[in-house]
């Protein structure tokens, strides 16, 4: 299990690079999964089990894992980044493949489509000792959520959220990143934020 991750998280195909009899390992897996000490998260994604790894991987690491071509957006990087009060049960990822709704002992997830011109605005990060995953920027984040929920640009919906403004609030990247989406209802719900944060602004 060298070539096992921060957290305990791999893939078959990590385990199964370079060696003679795939099927060999696979069924070895297949037993450990049996006997606990890994953890099946889907089809080729596992986590070492508890005492076998010390470290417990981050949802957020996780959830990079589970779809490729996706990265944490939307309530849970908005979270992330301080900028929504709640506790989000759910992890929400956008991607460019199938939507898709996930449960596993590491908790919920969630992948939202959008098409490739929109798959951008994401960095990786250090979540946790060692683990590294992709996370929407605040203003990515923000707009991904405008872009993907109905009616976003009305004045009580964006009182609902209970925003906070970034800590260096910066109007102009805001408007940017909402023209980028080529949504008029994203451009307008972040053109009211902005006056909104800007009118709080002592």
């Amino acid at each position: 299990m060298a070539k096992v991750g921060p957290g305990g998280l791999f893939r078959t195909g990590q385990i199964l690079a370079g060696v003679r009899s795939p099927a060999d390992v696979r069924r070895q897996l297949d037993r450990w999964v049996k006997s606990g000490r890994v953890i099946r998260l889907r089809r080729g994604v596992y986590l070492l089990a508890r005492p076998y790894s010390q470290l417990r991987a981050h949802p957020f690491t996780v959830a990079n894992a589970l779809k490729k071509a996706s990265y944490v957006s939307l309530q849970s990087a908005l979270a992330h980044h301080g900028m929504i009060p709640e506790h989000v049960p759910v992890i929400t990822s956008v991607t460019t493949g199938r939507p898709e709704e996930l449960e596993n002992p590491i908790g919920r997830f969630q992948f939202r489509h959008v098409r490739g011109s929109l798959f951008h605005g994401f960095e990786e990060r250090e979540i946790a000792p060692g683990q590294l995953s992709l996370i929407a920027t605040p203003y990515k984040a923000l707009v991904d959520l405008l872009y993907l929920t109905p009616r976003s640009d009305g004045a009580a919906y964006l009182r609902e959220l209970r925003l906070t403004p970034p800590e260096h609030l910066d109007p102009d990247a805001m408007r940017a990143e909402a023209g980028r989406s080529g949504s008029a209802k994203v451009e307008r719900a972040a053109e009211r934020l902005v006056r909104q944060w800007q009118e709080e602004d002592p």
